[in-house]
């Protein structure tokens, strides 16, 4: 299978067109929320194919040792891909953005589509083109940004949205700045704050 793919590079945008009227057609899929990230992958074999792509570069695996690649990646919000990209493993997050909006456009139209992305992908001047275009995202704001707005989420009302979870908003010129905060969340950070700890109290005897 995996020698197969190396076939499908070639017609990948005709492929990606025909699965992606494929799946509205028998899913009613529709393309209005997306959600973009990125990964990486890493090389411990020392082969010189593909050099272009194999770089060091910042590892999600903890692997600086190695060279990788960095994979993008666009998902609708049930789990249907509609784009990725494989780049150098060098590639800085923040600088993939731009060339995913205008492919995404080109393939899907200009409709009123949210974004979703990690803290880490856009920059402000990316968010800036965004606005400027009318279109919407959902990105978790830097926590620099968040200590700046602080004292006005002190002063908001919590509101319940779900049996666990509940949030406050505050409208700041085109943005709406959304805190949330989840039960199950809570559960699980405090469960991972009590494993690291329990592994450095393990280490110090």
């Amino acid at each position: 299978m995996y020698r197969c793919l190396d076939l499908l590079h070639a017609p990948k945008k005709d492929l990606f067109s025909f699965l992606s009227e494929r799946w509205k057609t028998l899913f009613n899929i529709s393309y209005d929320v997306l959600l973009y990230d990125l990964t990486s992958t890493y090389f411990e074999a020392d082969s010189k194919d593909n050099e272009r792509l194999k770089k060091f570069g910042y590892s999600r695996d903890k692997r600086s040792d190695c060279v990788q690649v960095v994979i993008a990646l666009i998902v609708t919000k049930e789990g249907f891909p509609v784009a990725y990209e494989v780049m150098p493993g060098n590639t800085q997050d923040r600088t993939t953005l731009p060339e995913f909006l205008k492919k995404i456009e080109t393939v899907y139209g200009k409709l009123n589509r949210l974004w979703i992305m990690d803290r880490g992908i856009p920059t402000e001047e990316s968010l800036k083109k965004m606005r400027e275009h009318n279109a919407d995202y959902l990105v978790g704001t830097p926590r620099g940004k968040l200590s700046k707005l602080e004292k006005q989420l002190l002063k908001e009302p919590w509101k319940k949205v779900q049996e666990n979870v509940k949030v406050k908003l505050i409208r700041e010129e085109k943005e709406l700045y959304i805190l949330t905060f989840s039960n199950g969340r809570r559960d699980k950070e405090r469960s991972m704050r009590q494993r690291r700890l329990r592994n450095l109290y393990e280490r110090l005897k």
